[in-house]
C-alpha cells in the first residue's frame, strides 16, 4: 500500500470513528446529506477522498464542528501526496521546474533512477526541449516551453555546488530510446559522458547484458533519506513514510550494484553513439 493510500486510509479511520462516537450509523449520515449510502462507506474504506464540504457537513453531523479545520488539513496533506500533472503545471512548467530545484537545494545527496528517460539534471537543452513538448502536447500544460528549459538548465547548477552528492542510476535503453532525432540524442549521449566525470556525479548505467535484481517499473528520486517522489503517466506521487521510503533507498542500491561506472560506462556510451544513424 503506497503512502497515498495509507493516508486515505487513516483519513477514512478517523471519520468513521466520528461517526461511531455520534452514534450514527452511515445511512442516517447519508440520509442527513442527501448522500448515497455507500460514500460513507467509500470515504471511511480510503477508496474514495472527500471534499472540504463533505467534511465539513460531516463534522458538524456527528457534533464535532471544530474539528473541521484540522480535518481539511488532514485532507490538504493527502492531497500533497499525490498532484495531478494539469494541476501541477497550471502555472506553467517552469513553476514546476522551480519546485524541482528547491527541492534538490534543500538534500546533501539526491538519488534518481530512470529506466525511460535521461534525468532532468543531466539533459541538454535540446533533449530536454522534446521532453518538455511532450508534457504540453500530452498533458494540456501551459505552454510556457522556452521559459521551462531555461529553468531546467538553471537547476543544473546545483551540479556544481560545493557539498551536495548525486547518484545517477540509468538502464541502457535510456542511452538507446528514440524520444529524440538522432543528433539531438547524440548531443545527450556526449553531455552524459562528460556528466560523469564530475566530482559530485556518481553515474551508472545498467546494460542490457546486467542480471536485473529488481524489475525497473519506473524512474525515482530520493532526497536525502527523508522523501521520494515518483511520477505515474498522469500524476506525481510524493513519498514520504519511513518504511516505503527505505524500500525505495533499498531499490536503488540493489540496481546501483548492476550498473557499470567510469570508463566503462562511457564506453557504452560511446558504443551507443557510433551506432547513431541520422535522419534521411
Amino acid at each position: 500500500m503506497s503512502t497515498y493510500e495509507r493516508a486515505c486510509e487513516a483519513l477514512g479511520i478517523r471519520l468513521r470513528e466520528l461517526r461511531r462516537d455520534a452514534r450514527l450509523t452511515g445511512r442516517q449520515l447519508a440520509e442527513a446529506h442527501g448522500w448515497h449510502r455507500t460514500k460513507i462507506y467509500k470515504i471511511e474504506g480510503g477508496k474514495q477522498t472527500p471534499s472540504d464540504a463533505d467534511l465539513e457537513a460531516w463534522a458538524a453531523t456527528c457534533h464535532v464542528p471544530e474539528q473541521t479545520p484540522e480535518l481539511i488539513a488532514a485532507l490538504r496533506s493527502l492531497e500533497g501526496q499525490y498532484v495531478e500533472f494539469r494541476r501541477m503545471f497550471r502555472r506553467g512548467m517552469a513553476a514546476q521546474q522551480q519546485t524541482f530545484a528547491e527541492a534538490e537545494a534543500e538534500a546533501a545527496i539526491v538519488r534518481n533512477f530512470e529506466s525511460c528517460f535521461v534525468p532532468g539534471l543531466l539533459q541538454t537543452p535540446e533533449y530536454a526541449r522534446y521532453r518538455l513538448q511532450e508534457a504540453i502536447t500530452s498533458d494540456g500544460a501551459h505552454d510556457d516551453l522556452d521559459e521551462s528549459v531555461a529553468a531546467r538548465m538553471a537547476r543544473q547548477q546545483i551540479l556544481y555546488a560545493p557539498g551536495r552528492r548525486f547518484h545517477f542510476v540509468i538502464t541502457e535503453s535510456v542511452l538507446r530510446l528514440q524520444l529524440c532525432p538522432p543528433e539531438v540524442l547524440a548531443g545527450q549521449l556526449d553531455k552524459l559522458a562528460v556528466a560523469s566525470t564530475l566530482r559530485t556525479v556518481r553515474f551508472g548505467v545498467i546494460p542490457f547484458t546486467a542480471a536485473f535484481p529488481v524489475a525497473p517499473v519506473h524512474g525515482f528520486w530520493i532526497f536525502d533519506d527523508r522523501w521520494v517522489s515518483v511520477e505515474t503517466i498522469t500524476a506525481a506521487l510524493t513519498i514520504t513514510q519511513a518504511p516505503e521510503v527505505g524500500t525505495y533507498l533499498r531499490t536503488f542500491a540493489r540496481l546501483a550494484d548492476v550498473a557499470i561506472y567510469g570508463r566503462e560506462a562511457r564506453a557504452l556510451i560511446e558504443n551507443v553513439a557510433d551506432g547513431l544513424e541520422p535522419h534521411q
